[in-house]
């Protein structure tokens, strides 16, 4: 098919094309189509939901101007809000009405390209069977040869532009939506003229909306027209002074990000230093109970040894008592069984005096002796502490 056709197509009023650029033309190598897909996939990611970063028929644009898919906004939790800024949505719904028009169009523009990208290449859209030659633009149809000469016959009295898949092929993803952009009209907002065809080319101020010729001409209740090329530059033009003066504003936003970004740094700066005061004192407070904890132990065996030698001296004290009082009664009884006159008058005095001194002894009260293991000192250390 190469040369066999000009790069453009006119359609209008006669029944031959009007060719806009003929001649023989030089196909593009494939190797290039793989860098243009390449390259769409990455310089396109804008059109894909924000929300799940798939392309969707039903994109929703937000007062936040952030667009969202139905699906990511039906699952959207909390109702009512942006997911991403947390705008609130005000349709009780959480369902914006506001369809991305230019995102919804700019991915089936994008799918067509990938379709003339492909390395097989487009089928016709209308026999089904033959490798497409032309793509026109107005009725978004791929043609092979003898469906183009058919479309040329039907649409004889429309102005409708056929271009070259292999041309198309050759062009950036860029070019192309450039390409189809230029390529696009604008139809009759009267409701019925749409469906008809009518195209629209006035823009009435009074009702803000677009006309076709024949509304201008016989509603008496429009007025104030001018172009609509003029009315849609005019708008593409306001929006950028807004957006300009948005970026004059954005620089204050932007030092109010850096303040609170400075603030929320400090504030962390706090946290981590405050965190560390807490683990050191703690762990200086752990360092004195364990010095507590060891003087308190050393205290504890201190005052049981104390008790422990307090206690032997009284059983040692006791001890003797008792062998004593057994000495003199074993004594008492042997003289009184075995001793002469003599020995009795010998050894009486001083068994006498043993005996009363041993008399004078009395036990220990209970309340008079030290009581062994009081730690009433450890107690009240413990209670302090």
């Amino acid at each position: 098919l190469t040369g066999s056709f000009p790069s453009t197509f006119h359609l209008d009023g006669d029944s031959t094309a009007a060719p806009v650029e003929s001649g023989p033309q030089e196909s593009t190598p494939q190797c290039s189509t793989t860098s243009h897909v390449s390259t769409m996939e990455d310089d396109f990611q804008f059109v894909l939901c924000e929300g799940c970063r798939q392309e969707s028929p039903n994109l929703k644009l937000l007062n936040c101007l952030h667009t969202l898919c139905h699906d990511c906004l039906s699952e959207n939790k909390p109702i009512g809000q942006c997911p991403v800024c947390q705008t609130p949505i005000p349709q009780r719904s959480g369902i914006p009405n506001m369809d991305n028009l230019l995102f919804i169009n700019l991915q089936a523009r994008l799918k067509v390209y990938r379709k003339i990208s492909d390395g097989t290449g487009p089928s016709c859209s209308r026999c089904r069977r033959e490798a497409a030659a032309l793509w026109c633009s107005e009725c978004e149809e791929f043609l092979c040869p003898n469906c183009f000469e058919d479309h040329q016959w039907f649409f004889k009295k429309k102005n409708h532009e056929a271009r070259r898949v292999e041309d198309l092929r050759a062009e950036s993803a860029h070019q192309f939506l450039e390409d189809t952009r230029k390529s696009s009209n604008l139809f009759c907002s009267t409701p019925g003229h749409a469906s008809q065809g009518h195209i629209s080319s006035i823009y009435c101020n009074k009702c803000e909306k677009a006309l076709c010729c024949i509304c201008a001409l016989l509603d008496s209740q429009h007025g104030s027209f001018c172009d609509i090329r003029k009315e849609t530059q005019r708008r593409q033009e306001e929006l950028g002074t807004m957006v300009q003066e948005l970026k004059q504003k954005r620089s204050g936003f932007e030092a109010t990000y850096l303040v609170l970004q400075d603030e929320a740094a400090q504030l962390e700066q706090a946290q981590r230093e405050m965190r560390e005061v807490i683990q050191e004192r703690v762990q200086q407070l752990v360092q004195l109970i364990r010095q507590e904890e060891e003087e308190m132990l050393v205290l504890v065996e201190a005052r049981q040894e104390q008790g422990r030698r307090e206690l032997a001296r009284e059983l040692q004290h006791v001890e003797g008592v008792l062998q004593r009082m057994e000495a003199s009664e074993r004594l008492v009884k042997k003289m009184s069984l075995y001793a002469t006159e003599q020995e009795v008058m010998d050894m009486q005095p001083f068994i006498k005096k043993s005996l009363e001194d041993l008399k004078q002894l009395q036990p220990a009260a209970a309340r008079d002796r030290t009581q062994p293991g009081d730690f009433a000192e450890c107690r009240a250390r413990l209670q302090a502490l």
